[in-house]
């Protein structure tokens, strides 16, 4: 792409991603099969948390693009959503603005049982917030001084905090960037803010680097995730976070579908009483 793109930044900032190896794409193949049997690793671990009255929290951050959220839907597609939840905030109501700061994500926090996954977290307002001046700098620095006291307050709880940064490339998400811009399905997902942060990477840089220095504690590490391959940082992630927690396999009640009830007389009423969605895919073939 040009150096007139609205994307360009400089191809020797030192940026705030990690070393990107240079690896083939992982090919489907291989990513499918993988994929399966991690899958089926988190129901079981799923079962296990249920089981035995386990929270856990899961925090996804990272630059626009960076793949936090295919990853995010890989873990939960195959786990029971009465247990597992995403939560992902929108900016704070003018009630939200006037509460303490991690007031409202405690509320999303999980029971017994549950898992809960933050796609992007109270972490914003070391980020965007810091970056884009949506906070004063009294309560930036506020918020680097209560963060790891809040977190230690989760752990101690029984919380498992677990926190993944996704690291993608200038140019990987350049082009991820652009492919949003020319696809009508994704462009939903580019805001005025996200083309901003573009520009600002090297503000974003500093302020990762800036948090990283005070959150990452020994109670509640940050764990970075190269993800210039989505495949790969997918099945690198799940792995990890399975890794991470010492779950058993719970064994399961044996399951037996019954036999139809039998015919009881009863009369159903005619189908040409009832409204049928069109079939619009004869069309099709």
């Amino acid at each position: 792409m040009s150096d007139t793109s609205p994307f360009s930044v400089s191809t020797n900032s030192s940026g705030d991603h990690a070393p990107h190896p240079e690896q083939e794409p992982l090919k489907k193949k291989p990513y499918k099969r993988e994929l399966k049997r991690l899958r089926v690793e988190l129901t079981k671990m799923q079962r296990w948390v249920i089981h035995r009255g386990k929270r856990i929290v899961v925090v996804f951050e990272g630059r626009d693009a960076a793949g936090k959220g295919g990853t995010i839907k890989r873990i939960v597609k195959p786990l029971n959503n009465r247990y597992c939840r995403v939560v992902a905030l929108d900016k704070p109501t003018e009630r939200e603005q006037t509460q303490w700061y991690f007031q409202r994500y405690v509320s999303h926090l999980p029971a017994a049982g549950e898992i809960v996954l933050f796609d992007r977290s109270w972490y914003n307002r070391a980020g965007v917030e810091r970056v884009m001046g949506f906070c004063t700098d009294e309560e930036y620095q506020e918020f680097l001084r209560s963060c790891p006291l809040f977190e230690r307050l989760l752990v101690y709880s029984g919380i498992t905090l677990v926190k993944y940064w996704f690291s993608v490339s200038p140019e990987e998400q350049e082009r991820r960037l652009q492919s949003r811009i020319d696809t009508p399905t994704k462009q939903w997902k580019l805001s005025k803010i996200d083309l901003e942060s573009r520009s600002r990477w090297e503000e974003y840089s500093q302020a990762k680097d800036q948090m990283f220095t005070y959150t990452d504690t020994q109670l509640a590490p940050w764990f970075v995730v190269p993800s210039d391959d989505k495949r790969r940082a997918r099945l690198n992630c799940m792995s990890h976070l399975l890794s991470l927690i010492d779950y058993e396999d719970i064994p399961v009640d044996p399951l037996e579908l019954p036999p139809k009830q039998s015919d009881t007389g009863h009369v159903r009423p005619p189908k040409s009483e009832q409204r049928f969605v069109p079939d619009v895919t004869e069309e099709l073939e």
